[in-house]
């Protein structure tokens, strides 16, 4: 049995620990950017009544009446929140657990496979299980192994810059190309490259076509690959209620399909590539803003009647932005480069500059997203305050989205089997293990907001944390007791690492802005 245990994000690229937070504190609304400068962009002050609207703290009763809608809806009929204005949030147990009892199976409000995984992992775009086949999977990754490590320089620019792009067109030129009769025998030496231990190609070619089968993969079956309605070739799904779903909710108005328009689709794809060199929060953000304008669409059609537009947000449009905000409003948010921790080889002399820098990072990114899916009535959206909380939100409360891989179940199955049988399925398995080397266990990485996870506060001791069992094959993520839990004791995870001494862990903690007085520290603080 192997289990993966999910951390607190990390968000790539930029070297810096993500810090949740759930104390919801009266936020101080000023449209000056951070860091003591006017901000470049002008929507913050042309909508910076709406904006500190937005940006506002729910009311308790808002907080209560939105939870309380959310757990009877999931059916987290074990769990309770309560809100409080000196804590904040916090979720309670009205039950009994037990060690290593499931606690929460929370579903993802917003998420995103990290691009350089797109790579290794072909998931649904939507609730991240891996599709295909145990063949597809291992024929794709060693295919775009031998791609990247090419001297081909644009193949490695490609990679980098459109990973989901150069996969997609790899795996089309091998359908195009596909060897209907070709040996299946993998020592073959009709292809050879700077690797002792490459696969042939036509090997690989009938991996990912589906004319060649791996002993025992029966026992490893995958969900059907689902495409995109749009037409784009980035996004793939295991069943229709995903793709449909994510169209709704995310996707269709950041497609790259044949059916996008075309300046539209050319603004979107300059804004993907601008995430994919700097940061992929950005991504994340874009999905915020996507699922708030076509919430506010939706909440639009139900209210007024069919056909009927209207040119700009007015004051009876706006209650609508606002009830599609909610889901965001809810967690925890602070401008993005004022609440980041400083890296270890930034000086303090320099983190002005730095948090600036991070601003007109941010301001980039929000000027070719505004290219690619502004809409006047959602214009509050698109300012830099609100973006900037967004990215804030994820850095302040993700979870690492962590799948474990089935090529890994399988090349363990492949392990355990008893001789002869081993033996005989290691003729085609072993080979191929060789040349996925370490990389064939990688599991599906990437960084997602869970606004029930969300709420639970930090302790250095703490009862409960993010595990990932062998069951769990989508992105929800998964809480178990860490230890028996008692009916009314509220549940707490750790932030960071616990096993760290206290001055560090109090120093890690500092960057959520506030000091640990959870029993544990009490009793190590010094002097007492």
């Amino acid at each position: 049995m192997h289990v993966y245990i999910l951390e607190l994000g990390m968000l790539a690229p930029l070297n810096l620990s993500p810090k949740p937070s759930t104390v919801c504190g009266v936020l101080s609304i000023s449209m000056e950017g951070g860091s003591g400068s006017s901000s470049p962009c002008p929507l913050d002050k042309e909508f910076s009544d709406q904006i500190a609207v937005l940006l506002s703290p729910p009311s308790p009763e808002s907080i209560k009446d939105y939870y309380d809608e959310l757990m009877k809806t999931r059916k987290c009929n074990n769990l309770k929140i309560n809100f409080s204005n000196s804590s904040g949030k916090a979720v309670y147990a009205i039950k009994e657990f037990e060690e290593g009892e499931l606690v929460l199976k929370d579903q993802i409000l917003v998420a995103a496979q990290h691009s350089s995984n797109k790579v290794d992992c072909l998931v649904c775009s939507y609730c991240f299980r891996f599709i295909g086949s145990i063949e597809l999977q291992i024929g794709r990754k060693l295919y775009l192994q031998e791609l990247g490590l090419s001297a081909n320089k644009e193949c490695k620019e490609s990679l980098s810059r459109f990973p989901e792009k150069a996969c997609t067109r790899v795996l089309d030129d091998i359908k195009k190309h596909s060897v209907s009769n070709g040996s299946h025998d993998i020592g073959s030496s009709t292809y050879t490259n700077s690797k002792d231990n490459s696969i042939p190609t036509e090997v690989l070619h009938s991996l990912i076509n589906g004319n060649m089968s791996l002993p025992y993969t029966n026992l490893f079956a995958l969900p059907s690959i689902f495409y995109c309605p749009g037409g784009c070739k980035e996004e793939h799904y295991c069943s229709k209620l995903c793709t449909d779903l994510d169209w709704e909710s995310f996707h269709s108005l950041l497609c790259t399909g044949r059916n996008t328009e075309s300046s539209k689709r050319d603004a979107i794809l300059k804004f993907i590539e601008h995430s994919n060199g700097t940061n992929d929060i950005f991504i994340l953000a874009a999905k915020v803003i996507s699922c708030t304008i076509l919430k506010f669409r939706k909440l639009k059609r139900l209210r007024f009647k069919e056909n009927e537009k209207r040119a700009k947000l007015d004051e009876t449009d706006f209650p609508l932005l606002l009830e599609a905000w909610k889901p965001v409003s809810m967690g925890f948010k602070k401008r993005w480069w004022d609440c980041i921790a400083l890296p270890n080889d930034v000086d303090s002399s320099d983190e002005a500059s730095f948090r600036m820098q991070l601003r007109d990072l941010a301001f980039t990114s929000l000027q070719l997203l505004k290219e690619a899916i502004f809409e006047d009535e959602c214009a509050p959206l698109f300012s830099l305050e609100i973006y900037g909380h967004i990215i804030g939100m994820f850095e302040l409360n993700n979870l690492d989205l962590v799948v474990a891989s089935p090529v890994e179940d399988y090349f363990i199955h492949i392990d355990d089997l008893p001789s002869p049988e081993k033996v005989e399925a290691e003729k085609l398995t072993r080979p191929l293990l060789e040349s996925l080397g370490d990389e064939y266990s990688v599991c599906c990485q990437g960084t997602g907001f869970y606004p029930l996870q969300s709420c639970m506060n930090h302790s250095c001791c703490p009862n409960a944390k993010a595990f990932k069992r062998d069951e769990d094959k989508d992105g929800q993520a998964i809480i178990i007791a860490a230890r028996p839990i008692v009916k009314g004791e509220e549940i707490t995870i750790s932030y960071i690492d616990e096993d760290l001494p206290y001055d560090e862990r109090q120093t890690l903690l500092a960057d959520y802005g506030f000091g640990c007085m959870c029993p544990r520290c009490l009793e190590e603080m010094p002097g007492m």
